[in-house]
């Protein structure tokens, strides 16, 4: 046998080219047939496939609910120029997209607060979330399934709706919302409290600063609405349910710069973590 013939004979076990140009066979061996050769079993004193693999990355363990006294939140610590901007709802597709842009191109740290009810326009952005989220510069709390009045519900559809965005959140996102839950309009009371409380949302997160702007309102009233509100110690609350703020999002993130304001999630802001959920 000549040398050609000797390169050109594949290993044993292996499928020969069968014909077929060299660079065509070299091109089908890429993409499959090398695979077949890499699958025989390995020779005496070799590794096996599965020890050369790194290990598969695990997600860390959803915490338990830790129930405590309930608190409520309006503001935050000002040293530092600390600021929480929070986001709440989504019934807007392009404005959830929106502020999940936002959030990649600017490196603002912001907690989001969804409701499940509007799963279909926050699905499709949890990957591009999600390394957001483990860096800690996304945080998600918990703001009720349905966004109904909590205060108009029984106990048990209050604790229902509680939990059933619980989950919601750590299938999407991978995370516990605990322990902060913000009550829909704002409206709360001692029962309401003590039920999330008991569950683990003992932080009831209201807001000093709001753009105003669950309703549609006009560019000029809710950049007005920023640079009143927009200072040390404020939890702002916007909404992702109106494509008004899109456009000044940049503005904003230049109004928060200047003051010198530091934009914090709320775990940042009072020291707790997704990893235990808890303060």
């Amino acid at each position: 046998m000549t040398d050609a013939e000797r390169r050109g004979r594949p290993a044993p076990g292996c499928p020969a080219h069968s014909g077929l140009p060299r660079r065509a066979f070299l091109g089908v061996l890429g993409v499959g047939l090398l695979a077949s050769c890499a699958s025989r079993p390995p020779q005496p004193g070799a590794p096996a496939a599965d020890a050369l693999a790194p290990p598969a990355p695990t997600e860390p363990p959803i915490p338990p609910a830790s129930p405590g006294p309930s608190r409520t939140l309006f503001s935050g610590p000002a040293a530092g120029g600390r600021i929480a901007l929070t986001v709440d709802d989504g019934t807007c597709a392009d404005c959830v997209r929106g502020y999940v842009d936002f959030v990649q191109r600017s490196g603002i740290h912001l907690t989001f607060s969804p409701n499940g009810t509007y799963g279909r326009e926050w699905e499709p952005h949890a990957a591009r979330l999600a390394p957001l989220i483990a860096a800690g510069q996304v945080q998600v709390m918990n703001h009720t399934f349905s966004h109904l009045k909590l205060t108009t519900l029984p106990d048990d559809r209050v604790r229902s709706e509680l939990e059933r965005n619980e989950e919601w959140a750590e299938r999407v996102f991978g995370v516990t919302t605990r322990p902060y839950y913000r009550p829909p309009y704002g409206v709360h009371d001692p029962r309401v409290d003590g039920i999330a409380a008991e569950l683990g949302w003992t932080r009831s997160v209201l807001w000093s600063g709001s753009y105003s702007d669950s309703t549609t309102i006009t560019p000029e009233f809710l950049m007005a609405q920023a640079e009143k509100y927009l200072k040390p110690g404020t939890i702002m609350l916007g909404h992702a349910n109106h494509p008004t703020v899109l456009g000044l999002l940049d503005r904003i993130e230049n109004l928060i710069r200047e003051r010198g304001l530091q934009p914090m999630t709320l775990d940042e802001m009072f020291g707790t973590s997704r990893a235990g959920g808890i303060a």
